[in-house]
C-alpha cells in the first residue's frame, strides 16, 4: 500500500509541478510567445524548429498548439504553417525525460526543491507580474523534482514485487519469436497509451517509465514499447478537445493524431532494429538515457518523414475534415482569445473587411443611383455584432501600451464602422441628389470618400497578417495607403464644410417657391447623412491604421463641425 501510495503522490507531485511550472513560464513569454510562434512559422522549417524551442522553453506543448490555432484561425498563418509549429512542439516536450534520466532518477533533490518552493511561492503571492510568473515557475519546478525523488522511492518498491519477466516480452529480447514478441509489443503499447488516457499527461507517463526502468521494474525494451504507447496516447487528450470546438482546432487535432499514428507505424516496424541498437550501445550508455534519446529520436523521425511532405498532408487532413465555416467564423474563431494580441487582430481585420465591403456597396449604389445596399447593411450589422461579442469574450488586457494603443483603436473602428451601417440602415443610401451643384456635389464627394475607403481597408486585410507578427507592434504604411486616408478626410471636411451652404441654400429655395418645405427638409436630410457616411468612413479608416487619437495626425484632430445641421459626436 505504501508504494502505490508514493507512485500515486510522485506522480501527483509531478502532474501539478509542470501545470504550475507551465502556468507560470507561459505568463513569463506573455505575449512573446505569439510574436516568436508567428515570426518563426515562414516555413515549415524553421515552424518545426522554434516549435520545439518555445515548447521546450514553457513545457507545454499544448500552450503552443493554442496559440498555433489561434494564429491560424485569425489568419495570421496558413495551415501548413501552424502544422510546423505543432510538428516542432512534439520534439519540444520530450525535453523533460531527458529531465527525468538525467537528473530526477539519479540525485535526490527533495532537500533542494523545499526551500526553492518557499522561495518560489513567495515571490508568487508578495509580488506582481513577470516576478510572480518566475516564482510560480520556479515553485512548480520544484515540485516537479520532489514529486520524481518521491515517484522514484515508490518505484524502488515496486520493483521488489514486479520484476521484468512479470511482463509481455517483446520484439528484440533474447529467446522471444516474432509471434510472441509482436503480441508483447502490441500489448505493451496498448498499456503505455491507457496510462497516458488516465494522466493525461504523455510527460508524467514516460517519467513513471524511465523510472521504474531505473528501478529495475522494466526491461529496456519493454520501456521502449511503452514509451510508443504512451506518445500516441497524448493525441486523446487533443481529440477530446476537439469536440465541439472549431474547424481549425478540429483539422490541428486530426492533424497530431495522424502524425502520432504515422510516427508509432515507423517505430512499430523498426522496433526490431532499434531495440538490437539500444542493447549493443547499454555497454557505453545509461539505460535511462537511452529511454530519453529514443522517445526523442521517435518524434523526430515522425518529424522528419511528414515535414518535407507538408503541403500534401495539409490537403489530406483539409479533404478528410473539410470546413463548413465562413472566413468569419474561422477568423472569430474562440480559441483566438487565448491571446488578446491576436484577439484584437482578428477583430480590427474583420472590421477592415466589413468597412471595405460597405464602402464598395455605398460606392456602386452612388454610381449607379439605386440606392440597394439594404442585405449589405443587414451582413454588415449581425458581422459588427459578432466582433463585439468577440472582444467581450476576451478575458485578459493587452500587457505593453502598444498592444492596449492597438486595441483601443480596433474599439474605436469598430465603433464608427457600426454608425456607418446605422446610417445606411434606415432605408439604404439617401434618395438620389434633385440635380442641384450642391446636391450633385455631396454625392461626388461621398462616392470619392467610399473608393478611397476601400484601399485603406483592402490594404489592412492584405498586410495585416504582417503587421500583426511583427514586434513591436508597427503603424506604418504605404505612401499609397496614406494618400487614400488623407483622401477620405479630404472628401468628409469638404462634406461638412459643403453641407452648411447646402442647408441654408436649399431652406432659402422654398421661401422663393423653388422647393416645397417637404422636398427642402428632405434634401437636407440626404446630404446629412451623405456627410454622415464619409465621416464615419473616414473616422474607422484612420482608427484602423492608428492615426486615430488627438496627437498623432494634427489636422485629424480638428473635429469635424456640429454646426448648421453638422454631426453631432466627436471626431474620434
Amino acid at each position: 500500500m505504501s508504494t502505490a501510495i508514493a507512485i500515486l503522490g510522485g506522480v501527483g507531485l509531478f502532474l501539478l509541478g509542470m501545470t504550475v511550472m507551465t502556468d507560470g513560464l507561459k505568463a513569463m513569454a506573455g505575449s512573446a510567445l505569439r510574436t516568436v510562434l508567428g515570426k518563426a512559422a515562414d516555413t515549415p522549417l524553421s515552424g518545426a524548429f522554434w516549435g520545439a524551442i518555445v515548447t521546450l522553453l514553457v513545457q507545454s506543448s499544448s500552450a503552443v498548439t493554442m496559440t498555433t490555432i489561434g494564429l491560424v484561425s485569425a489568419g495570421l498563418l496558413t495551415f501548413a504553417q501552424g502544422l510546423g509549429l505543432v510538428f516542432g512542439a512534439n520534439v519540444g516536450t520530450t525535453g523533460t525525460g531527458w529531465l527525468v534520466a538525467l537528473i530526477g532518477v539519479r540525485v535526490s533533490l527533495s532537500t533542494y526543491a523545499l526551500p526553492m518552493i518557499f522561495i518560489g511561492a513567495l515571490a508568487k503571492l508578495l509580488a506582481g507580474g513577470r516576478i510572480a510568473a518566475a516564482g510560480g515557475a520556479l515553485a512548480g519546478f520544484a515540485l516537479v523534482l520532489y514529486g520524481l525523488t518521491t515517484l522514484q522511492q515508490g518505484m524502488g518498491g515496486l520493483a521488489e514485487s514486479l520484476h521484468p519477466s512479470d511482463l509481455p516480452a517483446v520484439l528484440g529480447a533474447p529467446g522471444v519469436g516474432w509471434l510472441a514478441g509482436s503480441v508483447g509489443l502490441m500489448t505493451l503499447i496498448a498499456v503505455g497509451l491507457a496510462m497516458t488516457a488516465v494522466m493525461q499527461s504523455s510527460t508524467a507517463a514516460i517519467a513513471v517509465t524511465i523510472s521504474a526502468f531505473y528501478a529495475g521494474a522494466v526491461s529496456l525494451e519493454q520501456g521502449a514499447a511503452l514509451i510508443i504507447g504512451q506518445n500516441i496516447g497524448t493525441a486523446t487528450s487533443s481529440a477530446l478537445a476537439a469536440i465541439g470546438a472549431s474547424a481549425t482546432a478540429k483539422r490541428l487535432a486530426l492533424a497530431y493524431v495522424l502524425f502520432k499514428v504515422i510516427a508509432a507505424l515507423i517505430a512499430i516496424i523498426a522496433f526490431p532494429f532499434t531495440a538490437a541498437l539500444m542493447k549493443a550501445l547499454t555497454s557505453s550508455v545509461d539505460g535511462t538515457t537511452l529511454l530519453a534519446a529514443y522517445h526523442t529520436a521517435y518524434n523526430v523521425v515522425g518529424v522528419a518523414v511528414l515535414l518535407p511532405a507538408t503541403q500534401w498532408f495539409t490537403r489530406v487532413v483539409e479533404r478528410l475534415l473539410p470546413s463548413e465555416q465562413t472566413a468569419l467564423q474561422r477568423a472569430l474563431d474562440p480559441s483566438a482569445l487565448a491571446s488578446p494580441v491576436i484577439a484584437v487582430e482578428t477583430a480590427r481585420r474583420v472590421v477592415a473587411d466589413v468597412l471595405t465591403s460597405t464602402a464598395a456597396s455605398v460606392s456602386a449604389a452612388l454610381s449607379s443611383g439605386t440606392g440597394a445596399v439594404a442585405q449589405n447593411t443587414t451582413r454588415a450589422a449581425a458581422v459588427l455584432e459578432k466582433v463585439r461579442d468577440f472582444l467581450s469574450e476576451l478575458k485578459e488586457p493587452p500587457e505593453t501600451d502598444a498592444e492596449r494603443l492597438r486595441m483601443a483603436s480596433t474599439l474605436h473602428a469598430l465603433d464608427h464602422a457600426s454608425r456607418l451601417v446605422e446610417v445606411l440602415a434606415p432605408g439604404g443610401l439617401p434618395g438620389r441628389p434633385a440635380g442641384a451643384p450642391h446636391d450633385l456635389r455631396a454625392a461626388e464627394l461621398c462616392n470619392k470618400a467610399m473608393r478611397a475607403t476601400q484601399v485603406v481597408g483592402g490594404s489592412i486585410i492584405s498586410e495585416s497578417a504582417l503587421s500583426a507578427r511583427a514586434a513591436p507592434i508597427s503603424w506604418s504604411v504605404s505612401s499609397e495607403v496614406a494618400a487614400a486616408l488623407a483622401e477620405v478626410e479630404g472628401a468628409a471636411r469638404a462634406l461638412d464644410a459643403l453641407q452648411r451652404d447646402h442647408r441654408a441654400a436649399t431652406l432659402a429655395s422654398v421661401a422663393s417657391g423653388k422647393r416645397t418645405a417637404a422636398d427642402a427638409l428632405e434634401q437636407i436630410e440626404t446630404v446629412r447623412r451623405l456627410h454622415q457616411m464619409a465621416h464615419h468612413a473616414w473616422r474607422s479608416a484612420a482608427h484602423l491604421l492608428g492615426r486615430g487619437a488627438h496627437d498623432d495626425l494634427g489636422p485629424l484632430s480638428q473635429p469635424a463641425s456640429t454646426a448648421s445641421g453638422g454631426i453631432e459626436d466627436e471626431p474620434n
